[in-house]
């Protein structure tokens, strides 16, 4: 067989009009297509990252101030929490200034020392809240143990007038240690401390 006998056809180009070709894509095209798409994944990959970031910090803020409530040690200014004035039953009435708070737990009790300066009628509606009365107070003494006194640096000096009452409930309702300066019956401060067995 000679190649005579097998004619080679010529490669074919194709043609530009028969519509499978693609024109090539001007270089403005190129650009916007490239940076749509680097648009779009920024925002699938940068909004989630953005979000973790913002919570991860929140988180260790909020972390941050409960790890500092949980270390501090002695009394703290400000009001407790209305959650810790329920379970503690110590409902400081609303005129009360100076409050000063501190929460101790452990497996044996928990405990809630308050301390705030509140006035007569204000007095009264502290006790009745609590469950008790300013006659069941006992004049000229302090009940609050020296365990409490050194955990929280309260001084009860031998020259004011002081005033006691021990509110006891039943388990597990908090017992109430009251201590009252009555020095000025008209501003007395009163001394708290709520302990909670299981």
């Amino acid at each position: 067989m000679i190649a005579a006998d097998h004619p080679v056809a010529p490669p074919q180009s194709d043609s530009p009009g028969d519509g499978e070709g693609k024109p090539p894509e001007s270089p403005r095209r190129v650009f916007r297509r490239r940076f749509i798409t680097a648009t779009i994944i920024v925002l699938l990959i940068g909004i989630p990252a953005g979000y973790l970031l913002v919570s991860a910090g929140q988180s260790r803020r909020s972390g941050k101030d409960k790890e500092a409530e949980a270390a501090a040690v002695g009394l703290r200014e400000g009001w407790p929490s209305k959650m810790q004035r329920r379970i503690f039953e110590i409902p400081i009435p609303g005129n009360g200034i100076g409050v000063q708070y501190y929460e101790t737990n452990n497996w044996k009790a928990s405990r809630m020392y308050a301390k705030f300066r509140t006035t007569s009628a204000g007095l009264d509606r502290f006790l009745s809240g609590i469950g008790t009365g300013r006659a069941a107070l006992e004049p000229g003494k302090v009940n609050i143990s020296s365990r409490d006194i050194a955990i929280t640096g309260w001084y009860f000096s031998p020259n004011e007038n002081w005033a006691s009452v021990t509110h006891t409930n039943k388990k597990p309702r908090p017992t109430q240690t009251i201590t009252v300066n009555m020095t000025d019956p008209a501003s007395p401060v009163v001394y708290v401390v709520s302990a909670a067995t299981p």
